[in-house]
């Protein structure tokens, strides 16, 4: 399927493992410049190196923290100044710490409200001017199915990325009419880091073994297996598409029937 999008500018963040960098990959295979940020420059520079070779695109890494508001700024105008204005942003950001209720202090909150909601708000606010400008834009969340059907022991996680699709749900009537959509995609239990590192966690908690928590994981899923992150990359490279261009306000997992929920 052609997707219509060779030749634009996204700005993928988070991009230098897991689903950012599967998503920058699956951008780049359909011709677009994508400028990709992420907080440790060595893997970021890896990353660019890999997606560069097997794509043939152009990609441009800029070490940014996007919990930072400074760092959003300089990330964009290096973007702006490098490839052009953004046309697709995909908002994305590492999960805060797991924690109950009680275990979370006024500074983790914070400190996630800054990772997972104000970066997607800072980064978007930069690049949305323009996208207005020329009546055209792709902005999409990745958000987690946490949105749909909150994870025991993520109460930080639960709560601000809910934050992430209010937003983006208000945001996408308003700009609708501009050509601009605005979407979430809710991954489920995909082969990450963040997932090895939560299962890690619950493992220590629970005086069991990594293999023993995934294992468990993977069988409560319809589909008997983790996802890859690709599956996750693939649909967000057809929200960013002309084909996806009735498609906004749209939340949308990917979990392998993980989610019970009718919606």
């Amino acid at each position: 399927m052609e997707l219509g999008i060779q030749g634009k500018v996204a700005l993928v963040a988070a991009a230098s493992k897991g689903l950012g960098k599967a998503t920058a990959l699956a951008l780049a295979e359909e011709g677009c410049a994508v400028a990709i940020a992420a907080r440790n420059e060595a893997d970021l520079a890896l990353a660019a190196e890999e997606i560069r070779r097997t794509t043939g695109s152009t990609i441009l890494p800029v070490r940014a923290d996007v919990s930072r508001a400074a760092d959003c700024e300089a990330l964009v105008a290096r973007v702006r100044a490098e490839l052009g204005p953004v046309e697709i942003l995909v908002n994305n950001a590492g999960g805060p710490p797991p924690g109950t209720f009680t275990d979370v202090t006024d500074e983790d909150w914070l400190a996630a409200f800054q990772l997972n909601l104000m970066s997607a708000v800072r980064l978007t606010r930069l690049v949305l001017p323009e996208m207005r400008s020329r009546r055209w834009g792709r902005i999409i969340n990745i958000v987690s199915l946490a949105v749909k059907q909150p994870i025991p022991n993520l109460i930080l996680s639960n709560a601000v990325r809910a934050g992430v699709v209010a937003m983006a749900k208000t945001l996408a009537g308003q700009v609708a009419a501009e050509g601009i959509t605005v979407n979430n995609v809710c991954p489920g239990y995909m082969l990450t880091d963040r997932v090895r590192a939560l299962a890690a966690d619950r493992a220590a908690r629970e005086g069991r073994t990594v293999e023993e928590v995934l294992a468990e994981s993977q069988a409560a899923i319809p589909m008997g297996r983790l996802g890859r992150p690709e599956e996750l990359a693939a649909l967000i490279a057809f929200l960013a598409s002309e084909k996806a261009s009735y498609i906004t306000g749209a939340t949308i997992q990917v979990d392998g029937g993980a989610i019970q929920g009718l919606l």
